[in-house]
């Protein structure tokens, strides 16, 4: 799944794609509706890609919260983002239980929650392409081990040596001298 390019605007509900840039932000598409917006520099935007949830441990990224929810639910959509706080709280607690309950409020919950539903709808979704290329991928370094070679584009430094400095001699004929008498 690639969450690239799509974004959370706040105050504005639903995800957008990003589609150009302006000289004061950017044009955005509602991934809902497919109209096209202006969003400005002084809003919040946010992508998908960059957002993580907190846990006990470290943050997760959105897109492992995403697969841990689809893999749960086996490809089906998942509550309404309408529950009771406590509903929510507890599908989280059973999704993702070491998600720090402290730090992600219940409207992060439903935030995700909408927004997995309307990835899954317009069916943004999709485990098995990355799965897939990550299995080809580890085939491919079983079959062929990489030999990893440091070469260094700088040329090697010459070892300095110390040589005594030749004494020099002067070349030039030695002056004449001549006395008046």
């Amino acid at each position: 799944m690639d969450l690239k390019g799509i974004l959370s605007i706040s105050g504005k509900p639903g995800l957008y794609k990003h589609i150009s840039q302006t000289k004061n932000g950017i044009i955005v598409e509602s991934l809902v509706d497919k109209k096209r917006m202006p969003a400005y520099a002084s809003a919040k935007i946010s992508a998908l890609e960059d957002i993580a949830i907190y846990t006990e441990n470290e943050d997760m990224p959105l897109v492992d919260v995403f697969k841990k929810i689809y893999e749960s639910e086996n490809g089906k959509e998942v509550l309404s983002s309408k529950a009771s706080n406590d509903e929510l709280k507890a599908y989280f607690g059973k999704v993702l239980p070491e998600y720090d309950k402290e730090r992600v409020y219940v409207s992060d919950l439903k935030k995700i929650i909408t927004w997995y539903n309307l990835l899954l709808s317009l069916k943004l979704m999709d485990f098995t392409q990355k799965e897939e290329e990550k299995e080809e991928k580890e085939k491919d370094e079983k079959k062929t081990p990489e030999k990893t070679e440091v070469k260094s584009k700088a040329k090697p430094k010459a070892k300095a040596t110390s040589k005594p400095k030749a004494e020099t001699k002067s070349k030039a004929a030695p002056k004449k001298t001549t006395k008046k008498v």
